[in-house]
């Protein structure tokens, strides 16, 4: 697995237009593109611009105040999402209707505004509905809403804040070893209300891959654990890994308890909401935004600032294991 902290020199190597033609024309001619050639040739440089000008915008958050942070992280994960696009679609932006943010958000805060009850509404065309099909075969609904609190939950590493704040335990360990095995432990069986064998259904609808019993498993053994092996074969992880959550600084995966969360949705799509909102709040919500960030006055602080740090660790390190996989592919 990459070490985060220097995702930066992985992009970096890709700053060459002969790598990159290369790189484009192998994913075109995979994909049975027209002229793939000649369209890699065209959208080589764009690639190199795309990840250049993400880089500069992630670079500047570090050494930016927080107060404009989500502005930086937003539009350098727009930048980073484009060089994925190009990967899957030579034709990207084919229209202005995908150049949009491809979400809303409240126009107005009442007085009694909660951050964490805020929404984002998905709209019919858009940067967020393009890239949710293209990249993650997601077909978004128009006009389905998203709360900041179902968006956050949605985020691993904040579960020592939802157990500090709001004394919630979300998540199940459930880590995955070097030979696909995944290990869950007994305990969800009392979370879900589920007995072994009705659970083992259960988890084989939901989880993105194939599973098959471990040894253990089929012997019946009594247990601490259940043992599956799961078939990664198709799917990306942790990119693609969801209804599990991979947690980035611990290295593991985990599974949450509530089953509104155990739908597909790869994290990508849920740092994209929080982040647009946040940067559409640091620019036209300044009162409300202002006295946040120096009143320390309610739970969303903590909540905000661990996100964007969170962020801007996560996000690069993500897309580019989206990019890993084309690479690998040649």
């Amino acid at each position: 697995m990459f070490d985060y902290r220097f995702i930066w020199q992985s992009f970096n190597a890709l700053h060459a237009a002969n790598t990159t033609q290369h790189l484009l024309q192998k994913c075109y001619e995979k994909a049975s593109v027209a002229d793939a050639e000649k369209k890699s040739y065209e959208n080589s440089y764009p690639f190199i611009y795309y990840l250049e000008h993400g880089q500069n915008y992630y670079q500047l958050s570090d050494k930016a105040p927080l107060s404009i942070k989500p502005v930086l992280l937003f539009y350098g994960m727009v930048q980073l999402l484009k060089a994925c696009l190009l990967t899957v679609d030579p034709q990207y932006p084919e229209s202005t209707s995908v150049l949009a943010h491809g979400v809303s958000t409240r126009k107005r805060k009442k007085q009694s505004y909660e951050f964490f009850l805020d929404e984002v509404r998905v709209q019919k065309n858009g940067l967020f509905s393009h890239f949710s099909e293209r990249m993650f075969h997601v077909k978004q609904i128009e006009g389905e809403k998203y709360t900041m609190e179902q968006l956050f939950k949605r985020v691993p590493e904040l579960q020592n804040l939802f157990a500090l704040h709001f004394q919630q335990s979300l998540y199940i360990r459930t880590p995955i070893s070097n030979k696909n095995i995944l290990s869950i432990p007994s305990e969800s069986l009392d979370s879900f209300h589920m007995t072994s064998r009705r659970f083992l259904d259960f988890i084989e609808k939901i989880l993105p891959f194939p599973l098959s019993l471990t040894n253990e498993e089929m012997t019946g053994e009594d247990i601490d654990k259940i043992t599956l092996i799961i078939d990664t074969s198709n799917k990306r992880l942790p990119l693609t890994c969801s209804p599990l959550l991979y947690h980035l600084y611990e290295d593991t995966y985990y599974l949450p308890k509530e089953r509104e969360l155990l739908s597909f949705f790869p994290e990508i799509m849920t740092h994209y909401l929080l982040l647009y909102n946040l940067s559409m709040i640091s620019r036209y919500e300044t009162e409300w935004w202002s006295e946040l960030l120096h009143s320390y006055s309610s739970n969303d602080y903590p909540f905000i600032r661990q996100f964007l740090s969170i962020s801007a660790d996560k996000v690069p390190f993500l897309l580019y294991l989206f990019l890993k996989e084309k690479i690998d592919g040649i």
